[in-house]
């Protein structure tokens, strides 16, 4: 949840669940599973194949089904995890402000009651004892003798406003004290369905590691060849940001030359009328931007995927590497993907520009769209910060512009 932070205060004595998710020195991912299954069905030659070979890549398909089924229910159930600490993170604000609250209407009302007393006080003393004592010996209760000092035909305009006072505060209390007593319930509600999900997230984690125990040495080899072209896709995306940055720095020169006021010639130098031609349009100003929060998350190729988390040291998922690179830029963005979708302003898929956020399976993924039809993203448990291309994600959902 680092530039501006995407959550607020906490509750007092309460400190968040640390975020686990271990990563193990392999490192595999979906794609490299398909291609170990393509390399099997490659050594299988044909139908009449040795049984071992068959088996293995049977075996091979069965995992890679299994595992795309599991990653995209581990994507969904963290994604919920990081709302629930989104909802907490707003729910100790409220925590907060109703206790603050609550603090100023007692303290209003307990000054409220004091003046209403010296009141009575007041009319006991200066000649209507009788109907104060009344008031005073037939109340059970603070409400019975408002509604008494309502019922005195003598009370005074300054009575009627320390009354109503009274009441208003008793009323303001009441609300405060009720508004304080929900956010507490809720706020129970959302730690033990964070911790239902934590518990859930490392079950599923562990089914995982034991699913691809299995096979094990041929991902070792498939993840040198996916490490280079990872350094490709890198290198690739780093010329264009480059590219971008000296087009946005052409285009401001121009811009300013285009208005740059020439000096005051002497007035015997002859004048030459011209035509001015068109300029070309300058870059938007936050093209630059663009260029600077795709830099950031691109410093981070490489740390790995660990659920819920969303720093260099830490490790990064989804919506915490976004979070994270936008915050770099003075952005603020919530630690999960559904409510980053609620941000910016929608953009359709070809009108995709460097730095669009991009959305998937039903919000349970997302990832920053880095130009060339490809974006960077922290895919799922097991894998690293990476570049994808869009092509290879059938499930996606929209996107957003937030510069």
């Amino acid at each position: 949840m680092t530039g501006k932070t995407a959550t607020g205060g906490s509750v007092r004595g309460r400190s968040k669940i640390k975020f686990g998710g271990s990563t193990t020195g392999w490192a595999p991912t979906i794609v490299l599973l398909v291609a170990l299954a393509a390399g099997l069905l490659l050594a299988a030659g044909s139908a009449s194949a040795d049984p071992g070979v068959r088996e293995k890549r049977a075996q091979a398909q069965a995992i890679i089904a299994e595992l795309q089924e599991l990653d995209m229910s581990l994507a969904s159930t963290i994604e919920s995890y990081n709302y629930a600490n989104v909802e907490l993170d707003r729910i100790d604000v409220d925590l907060d402000v109703n206790a603050r609250h609550l603090d100023a209407a007692r303290k209003s009302l307990n000054v409220a009651q004091r003046r209403i007393s010296e009141r009575l006080r007041d009319l006991y003393v200066n000649g209507d004892g009788d109907s104060t004592l009344e008031v005073l010996l037939g109340s059970q209760s603070l409400d019975d003798i408002i509604a008494r000092l309502d019922a005195i035909e003598r009370v005074s305009s300054q009575d009627t406003r320390i009354l109503a006072e009274v009441k208003q505060f008793r009323r303001e209390v009441q609300t405060r004290r009720a508004n304080l007593k929900d956010a507490r319930v809720e706020q129970a509600e959302v730690v033990a369905e964070r911790a239902a999900q934590k518990e859930s997230i490392e079950s599923r984690l562990a089914e995982r590691e034991q699913l691809l125990s299995s096979v094990k040495g041929e991902i070792a080899r498939l993840q040198a060849e996916e490490a280079r072209r990872q350094a490709e896709l890198a290198a690739q995306a780093r010329i264009r940001l480059e590219a971008q940055r000296i087009a946005a720095q052409q285009a401001q020169e121009a811009q300013d030359q285009a208005t740059y006021t020439p000096a005051v010639v002497d007035s015997a130098t002859p004048t030459v009328d011209f035509t001015e031609t068109s300029i070309p349009t300058a870059a938007p100003p936050d093209g630059t931007r663009a260029s600077q929060v795709i830099a950031i998350a691109m410093q981070y190729l490489g740390v790995p995927y660990v659920w819920g988390g969303a720093s260099p040291s830490q490790g990064f998922d989804c919506s915490g590497l976004t979070s994270y690179a936008y915050a770099q830029i003075g952005i603020s963005l919530p630690h999960h993907a559904a409510s980053q979708y609620g941000y910016g302003t929608p953009v359709s898929y070809d009108e995709l520009q460097p730095a669009d956020l991009v959305f998937f399976s039903g919000l349970g993924h997302m990832g920053m769209y880095i130009g060339g039809g490809q974006f960077i993203h922290a895919p799922h448990t097991g894998d690293v910060v990476k570049i994808s291309s869009l092509s290879g994600y059938s499930s996606f959902v929209g996107a957003r512009r937030i510069l």
